[in-house]
């Protein structure tokens, strides 16, 4: 796990930015305080910041073949790079160094942009091609690892976080208003173009070839839902724990100490309880229902790992929250992040690599909301039409009575009123909320394309392929990936590997999910190896007593401030916002996430616009 930055500039422009390169990689520091290294030549300067893992006393970078052609800078770790250095050797291929970066460096020479689809592991590399004076940039297939980039009138420029780029002196520092609007819907940043005008994400299983001034975004994986109706229940149980123990293996591969997160789910715990982690560690908040610490205890005594946790105060949570919102490049207005900072600093004093569980409920069908189409199947023989009528008049009706949502929800096609994990703001109120909206996107604009993919697939495979395309990597991996660097931590995830998808995209709906049950296949099979209790648990994530903390006054007020002030009026009508506010703080509806929503894009504005 480590950052880069880089930039290519016109032929004979590349020294004059040197300096610059440097302040680069001083901004990302954290992604690697163990070493750093740079090349520059007279068109291209590539930066990397170094945490040791793997080759720790060869595995420098930038990393050259043997007549220095072929730069390369690389962020994470390849699973599987020891198979690919025996064939690239068996080619002729001569090798330097112990670390999985050069992999890279030969396999470009042999295979060129081939060399994606032999790679198993999480990644976001810069290959510069001297001789050919190209740039190949990559990521990997889930987005475990970031990657951004902008294109000035004169220079390409790239790295591992946004604040990298700002450092560049083309880089202007602008507001995107487009992403602000997106974000209300969906909790993060769900557009290619970032929260910075014209500096992009790259997505994941995408690439970048720059040549000639110009470059062309490609993609070169899609997940592929192949069911296999011949797959019974106990084996999709066996294949499940049988590539999982392969994954945890390739997992595990480090040249330093490996630790496990661990709360009270079945993810992590599989996870600690297959790996023969001798640490583990855990954080929870001073709410009863907040606090999975005891459970993660339970599981550590049971599987005889050691465990250290932490309670989390809510003095603390509040007084870190505007740290972190300006140690991260876009708001994170998932509450939970701010608990997985609070573990991945714990985890950092004792470890460097840490294996977490990631990417299970996407791949195996573990949200309870994916429960929903087979509770609405009852409606699906009364004709769409009649459904849609019935809605329409429900919407209109000022009247509460058991049942009225359900059939509001029947009268909507799957693709209407799902856009993912978070349905913060539907449009309207966005619109009514936002003194200019741009009316540019809606969130059906976004998804629709996506499942326009799956046009053929049942309603709650449809959800996973959505979910895999946009929460993951813009909520669930963004925030893992940002608290870990925070605390140059590298946060492994066995679950999102390219052989566990085989196996999950092959499974039958009907082993994934029930109306009583979800990943159910999942579940069985770590029954295998765990508690009950564990195993059998309903999915939670990680609880954070948000609703509760907005109904005291000190937080309320604090909140409130922000939500009033000239940040705020900047963007929104603040009497719709106070409102929101004040129906959750006198137990009217539960406003929380829409409120916590708004208040971390102001608090992020503040520190990132505000203050600088």
């Amino acid at each position: 796990m480590c950052g880069f930055a880089g930039y290519i500039a016109k032929e004979g422009d590349g020294e004059q930015f040197k300096n610059d390169l440097i302040n680069m990689m001083d901004s990302i520091k954290h992604r690697g305080p163990d070493d750093a290294g740079t090349h520059i030549d007279d068109m291209a300067g590539l930066g990397f910041r170094r945490l040791s893992i793997i080759g720790i006393t060869n595995g420098k970078q930038p990393m050259y073949n043997e007549d220095k052609t072929i730069v390369v800078t690389f962020n994470g770790e390849i699973y599987n790079y020891q198979s690919i250095k025996e064939e690239l050797i068996s080619k002729g291929h001569i090798f330097k160094t112990d670390a999985d970066t050069e992999v890279l460096v030969h396999g470009y020479e042999e295979y060129g942009v081939s060399i994606l689809q032999k790679l198993r592991g999480m990644y976001a590399f810069a290959v510069w091609d001297r001789a050919n004076k190209k740039m190949f940039i990559a990521r990997d297939i889930f987005g475990i690892k970031p990657m951004y980039y902008t294109k000035t009138d004169d220079e390409f420029v790239f790295g591992s976080e946004i604040k990298a780029l700002l450092k560049f002196p083309t880089v202007k520092k602008e507001l995107n208003r487009e992403a602000l609007e997106s974000y209300l819907s969906f909790q993060y940043s769900v557009l290619n173009e970032t929260f910075f005008k014209g500096i992009f994400r790259l997505p994941p299983a995408h690439y970048i070839i720059w040549e000639d001034g110009k470059y062309e975004v490609k993609r070169y994986y899609s997940p592929e839902f192949k069911e296999d109706e011949n797959i019974t229940f106990d084996q999709a149980v066996e294949k499940i724990n049988e590539v999982m123990e392969d994954s945890i293996k390739a997992h595990k591969i480090s040249d330093t100490e490996v630790g496990g997160f661990l709360s009270g789910g079945v993810d992590s715990s599989y996870i600690v309880a297959r790996s023969n982690l001798d640490k583990t560690f855990s954080v929870g908040f001073d709410y009863p229902k907040c606090n999975e610490i005891p459970l993660a205890k339970m599981l550590s005594d049971y599987v005889g790992v050691k465990n250290k946790s932490r309670l989390i105060s809510t003095e603390e949570y509040f007084e870190e929250f505007p740290k972190i919102m300006n140690h991260a490049d876009e708001p994170l207005s998932d509450p939970s992040c701010i608990a997985l900072y609070f573990l991945c600093k714990l985890a950092s004093s004792e470890v460097k690599v840490i294996l977490s569980g990631e990417g299970s409920d996407e791949l195996f069908g573990g949200y309870n909301i994916y429960k929903s189409p087979l509770a609405l199947r009852p409606m699906k023989p009364v004709p769409r039409p009649v459904r849609r009528t019935v809605r329409k008049l429900l919407t209109k009706l000022p009247v509460n009575f058991k049942g009225k949502n359900y059939l509001i929800r029947a009268g909507y096609d799957l693709e209407e009123r799902y856009i993912g994990n978070a349905y913060i703001f539907h449009t309207d109120e966005v619109y009514k909320m936002l003194k200019e909206p741009l009316k540019k996107h809606t969130p059906e604009s976004i998804t629709r394309p996506i499942f326009d993919k799956v046009k053929d697939k049942d309603d709650i495979t449809k959800m996973q392929y959505l979910d895999i395309n946009t929460w993951l990597w813009g909520d669930i991996l963004n925030k893992a990936d940002t608290m870990s660097m925070a605390h140059s931590l590298e946060v492994r995830v066995p679950f999102l590997d390219k052989e566990v998808a085989k196996v999950a995209f092959s499974v039958p709906v009907a082993h994934r999910v029930d109306n009583k049950e979800t990943k159910r296949y999942f579940r069985a099979a770590a029954n295998k190896f765990m508690p009950d209790i564990t195993a059998e648990r309903k999915k939670l994530g990680f609880p954070i007593p948000v609703r509760n903390w907005l109904r005291e006054d000190e937080y309320y007020n604090l909140v409130k401030n922000t939500l009033t002030s000239d940040e705020a009026k900047k963007f929104f009508n603040t009497d719709y916002l106070v409102k929101l506010l004040d129906r959750h703080y006198n137990n009217k509806c539960d406003n929380s996430r829409k409120i916590w929503t708004v208040y971390a894009f102001l608090v992020w504005y503040q520190k990132h616009f505000t203050a600088a």
